[in-house]
């Protein structure tokens, strides 16, 4: 595992500054980015088990219709409400009992918050340095024009 060099703001140019301003802000859209798909992944799964919990003995010979896109369903029937086929990834399906099928929707729920809250404090840090980084540039920046005042009125 590297270990990270801590650099002192102060000690970097204007240039620098901005270069290393455009790579935490690029750093910050990837996280930002990756944090929705997360999002939206934790989503599907609490749909899931929301699906899963309507699948009962009451439901059981009723007519449903089947997605077979998002746009396109077919007329069904169901005939089995003891058991689902579950989407376990990278194109494999197992089929489980309703209750271990919330069970693993449940598992990839926490999962994902726990990823989600990581890259939630990573966004916050990353931030925060921002913020430093932006203060130090405009100090330097105002340094810079008042060197140039003082230039121009000697």
């Amino acid at each position: 595992m590297t270990q990270q060099q801590r650099i002192d703001l102060q000690d970097l140019d204007l240039a620098q500054l901005v270069e290393v301003k455009k790579q935490l802000e690029e750093e910050l859209s990837h996280l930002t980015s990756s944090f929705g798909q997360l999002k939206q992944a934790q989503n599907k799964f609490a749909d899931c088990i929301e699906s899963c919990k309507t699948i009962n003995a009451a439901n059981n010979e009723k007519s449903i219709l089947v997605p077979l896109t998002s746009s396109l369903y077919v007329p069904g029937k169901l005939t089995n409400v003891e058991k689902v086929i579950v989407d376990i990834g990278t194109g494999y399906y197992v089929e489980k009992t309703v209750e271990d099928a919330v069970k693993f929707y449940n598992s990839k729920v926490d999962f994902v918050k726990q990823n989600l809250d990581k890259i939630q404090a990573t966004v916050a840090t990353k931030q925060g340095n921002l913020r430093s980084l932006v203060e130090v540039m405009q100090y330097k920046a105002q340094l810079q024009q008042q060197g140039r005042n003082t230039a121009a009125k000697a």
